[in-house]
Formats: C-alpha cells, sequence, structure tokens
C-alpha cells in the first residue's frame, strides 16, 4: 500500500476532514487531524445537512456510519410559503423518500465521526500555521503546540484555507449574495406563531428578491437563513452591526415590511445572528504540478461554493471517498499518480455542483423567483 509506515496530517476537523481520518484508519493508515477548535465540544455553526445518496451517504456507508447517521437525522417534508403565511405547497415525508436526504444537525454527525476514530486521533486547540518540506517529510508548524511531522499532507480546514496556497494560486471570490443566519433557542415558546406555521417541517418562502428557509429542528434551536443580494453599497457603514442583534433585528424587519408579521416575530425571537457573504473558489486553473513533498485540498478548501444547491458538504465527503480508495486501493504506482487522479476526478464533479449551484443562485435572486415552481 502507498501509505504502509507513513504517516498522513488532516488539517481541520470538519466532518469532511473527520470522514478522510476513518477512512484512512479503515485501512491501516495511521492519520492524524490538527483542529483550531479547542475542544469536541465545540459547536460547528450552522443549519442541518442532508447528505444526498450518490455522494455523502456513499462516503458514510464506506465509512461504516450510514446507520448512525440513519438513526440520528429526520426526514423532513417542505411547505412553501408565500409572504403572508399562506401554505402554497406540501412536500410530505413518505416510505419511499425518507431516507433520500434527511437532515441532521453538524455537531451530531461531527460526534459520530468522532466516536469512529482511533483515541487519539484529533489534537485539538492546533492551528497549524503553515508546513514546509524538511528531510523529504512536511514539517507542521502547530500554534502553541510543538512542530509535528508527516508523510503527506491534506488540507481539509476550510473555504478560507491558508494551505491552499501550497497547491492553487487561485483566490475566492465573492459570488454577489448574501445571507443571514439566524438562531432561535425554544422557537415553540419565543416564536411560537412561525413554528407553527412550519408545522414540523422546512420552511421556505420568498417575494421581491427576499428569501428565506427555516428548519425548526436543529437540536433544540430553529435555525434559519435570509437570501438576497448583497447592496451595491455595502462597505460604507450602511449594513447592519451584527455584534449587535438589535441592529440586525431593525436592518431584518426593514426588509421584510410587507411580510406577514410571523415574520417579523422570528427575526425578533432570534439569539445570534451571523452574516455571510457567499464566496466560490473557481475551478478554472490547474493546479500547481510541481510540489515539492505529497499534499493536496478536500472539501471547501478546494472548491468553496455558496449552498444553493446543497452539494458542498456532500461533495466534500465524496473527495474523501475518491482519495482514500486512491490511496489505499493499491491501484496506482506512487502518491502523486493517486492525487492527480483524485484531482482530475474532483475538478470535473465539483465544477459541476459549483455550476448548478451558480445557477440556483441567480434564479433565486430574482425579484419574481418562486420556491414552488423550483421544487415543484
Amino acid at each position: 500500500m502507498l501509505l504502509k509506515n507513513k504517516k498522513v496530517a488532516i488539517i481541520g476537523a470538519g466532518l469532511v476532514g473527520l470522514t478522510m481520518a476513518r477512512l484512512l484508519q479503515q485501512k491501516g493508515v495511521e492519520a492524524a487531524v490538527y483542529e483550531r477548535d479547542k475542544n469536541p465540544d465545540a459547536r460547528i455553526w450552522g443549519g442541518t445537512l442532508d447528505l444526498h445518496k450518490e455522494s455523502g451517504q456513499q462516503a458514510l456507508e464506506k465509512a461504516g456510519l450510514l446507520e448512525s447517521y440513519y438513526s440520528i437525522a429526520i426526514p423532513m417534508g417542505i411547505i412553501v410559503a408565500d409572504e403572508q403565511g399562506k401554505v402554497l405547497f406540501t412536500k410530505n415525508v413518505t416510505p419511499e423518500n425518507r431516507y433520500d436526504n434527511p437532515e441532521i444537525n453538524r455537531s451530531h454527525l461531527r460526534k459520530i465521526l468522532l466516536d469512529s476514530l482511533t483515541n487519539g486521533t484529533v489534537a485539538w486547540d492546533s492551528k497549524c500555521r503553515g508546513i514546509e518540506p524538511r528531510d523529504g517529510k512536511w514539517l507542521l508548524q502547530i500554534e502553541n503546540q510543538p512542530d509535528a511531522i508527516a508523510d503527506m499532507v491534506i488540507g481539509a480546514n476550510g473555504g478560507m484555507s491558508k494551505l491552499r496556497s501550497y497547491v492553487t494560486e487561485t483566490y475566492i471570490e465573492e459570488t454577489g449574495t448574501f445571507i443571514v443566519q439566524g438562531d432561535v433557542p425554544q422557537p415553540e415558546i419565543n416564536c411560537p406563531e412561525f413554528y407553527r406555521l412550519c408545522n414540523g417541517k422546512r420552511l421556505m418562502a420568498a417575494y421581491e428578491g427576499n428569501l428565506l428557509v427555516a428548519n425548526p429542528y436543529n437540536n433544540g434551536m430553529l435555525t434559519y437563513g435570509v437570501i438576497f443580494k448583497k447592496p451595491e453599497n455595502w462597505g460604507n457603514n450602511i449594513e447592519p452591526d451584527f455584534k449587535d442583534n438589535n441592529s440586525v433585528i431593525t436592518f431584518l424587519s426593514d426588509r421584510f415590511s410587507g411580510w406577514d408579521e410571523r415574520y417579523r416575530q422570528l427575526f425578533q425571537a432570534t439569539s445570534l445572528f451571523v452574516g455571510l457573504p457567499t464566496r466560490k473558489l473557481p475551478l478554472t486553473k490547474p493546479w500547481k504540478a510541481n510540489r515539492p513533498l505529497p499534499v493536496t485540498l478536500i472539501g471547501d478548501a478546494a472548491h468553496l461554493m455558496p449552498p444553493f444547491a446543497g452539494q458542498g458538504v456532500n461533495t466534500g465527503l465524496l473527495d474523501a471517498l475518491i482519495l482514500s480508495a486512491n490511496l489505499t486501493e493499491d491501484n496506482f504506482d506512487t502518491l502523486d499518480a493517486a492525487i492527480k487522479d483524485y484531482e482530475q476526478q474532483m475538478f470535473v464533479y465539483a465544477a459541476e455542483a459549483q455550476r448548478a449551484s451558480s445557477t440556483n443562485e441567480i434564479q433565486m435572486r430574482a425579484p419574481d423567483f418562486s420556491f414552488r415552481e423550483f421544487i415543484g
């Protein structure tokens, strides 16, 4: 095996990095994960995830964790409502579709993956500041920790990865959309009318360029995203102050002034807001061919994309599935050949996922966009 008696360093203990570690350890590979989070109890912020059968679920099945995912994930229907709270369309869960893409809390999925790894696999509070070749191996510079050594490095540390420069000169770029994400604790108490409107399903609504997508079941929270085209005059202290909840509540209430009061009650009940400009890493330029030692990228570090096709984490898990197979199944003579084949495949399917996300993004920003037509 290409990785016999070799150590793989995975930078980032997100869902993709942990899946990569699990798949390698199943084959007897020594894999260590370096993560900047202080401990395993750090919450992965954000909405729930739905893993697709042809990508994310395949990776979990290979990792022996698909049944664990099914046991925790919640099959959810969809409600499409208009700006006045009138239900336009309902998609229910059926015995036939309940395993298509059930929703799971990100931290819950992270725990499933962590529990599957060898004790001590993840080095917490270990931010990697950089890597450099040293005597035929990678020297990893770990903040506030001793340096580490590895034969191969896999960057799985997200869209803002600083390891990317070792692999590509491409830079991330904004796509022109902005998302305000919010958390409502105990929604049945704090925004009961909106919670009842959801009726146990994901709720989607769109009106005049403002979109709202909400999930009432995210580990005791109702999480939602408000999506709109980023105003051109932002950057001149016009945008809301996301350190001040009242500033964001006022901003959203103004944008939704023509909507039913239940939507504004949702904003007023929100305990935490985060503002996110959407970004992507274009896969248009070839990656560096002459790398001093084996190194590559997976997940958002490799192909950051907006969430408008639900492909981000699923594409990353597919990365882990393909790359781990290339490294462990004796189909290649060298690590460089195994990495090159993975990257060639990834450029095809990840670019396709990016195009789907971009197409949906353009449609969603149109003033006359309809979730009912989009889903139905």
